[in-house]
């Protein structure tokens, strides 16, 4: 078994858990319990079992440490879709979306479909319009039509191969037999 090349002094050891102690955010007091307890000697599977945590993500934390310090384990991103829109934003958009159809908000040619219902792609234009607002996931838009008090609907599946007419004939030839 090879020898851990990554050991805390007790001092290093102090600060993680007075860190872990002090902290509000749970996956940086997850990453500074993780890094705690490799460097003091716990088994690694020992540790993916506390902790929740990869083996890949435990070793990264550790290394980020070493580099960095505490200040390394610190949770930096700023995520890019989270509030982009006020409350009032979202309560004038929930007001357009129940009292206008895509058609006469946006103009019917620039709508999907016949422009009777919101769609994703709808919402989107209105948003970007209105506020200039793009978000980057897909998800922002459904939660906003949730939000707003819509539901997303499945359109029924069409066979393009099949024929209206036939379709009609062949309902029509079955009622006869019938």
């Amino acid at each position: 078994m090879a020898s851990r090349h990554f050991q805390l002094t007790q001092e290093q050891a102090n600060e993680l858990q007075a860190a872990y102690l002090y902290c509000q955010d749970a996956a940086t007091k997850t990453r500074y319990q993780a890094v705690r307890l490799y460097g003091v000697g716990y088994p690694v599977v020992q540790i993916m079992d506390i902790t929740g945590a990869s083996r890949t993500s435990l070793m990264d934390w550790c290394r980020l440490y070493r580099k960095k310090g505490l200040l390394g384990l610190v949770d930096h991103r700023v995520g890019g879709n989270s509030a982009k829109l006020s409350a009032e934003q979202i309560e004038a958009i929930q007001n357009q979306l129940h009292r206008y159809t895509p058609a006469q908000r946006l103009g019917q040619e620039f709508c999907v479909g016949d422009g009777q219902f919101w769609t994703i792609a709808d919402l989107k234009r209105l948003v970007q319009q209105e506020y200039g607002v793009l978000y980057q996931s897909q998800n922002s838009y459904y939660n906003l039509l949730n939000k707003c008090g819509f539901s997303l609907q499945r359109p029924a599946k069409q066979y393009k191969s099949r024929s209206e007419d036939k379709g009609m004939a062949f309902e029509e030839a079955l009622e006869k037999n019938s």
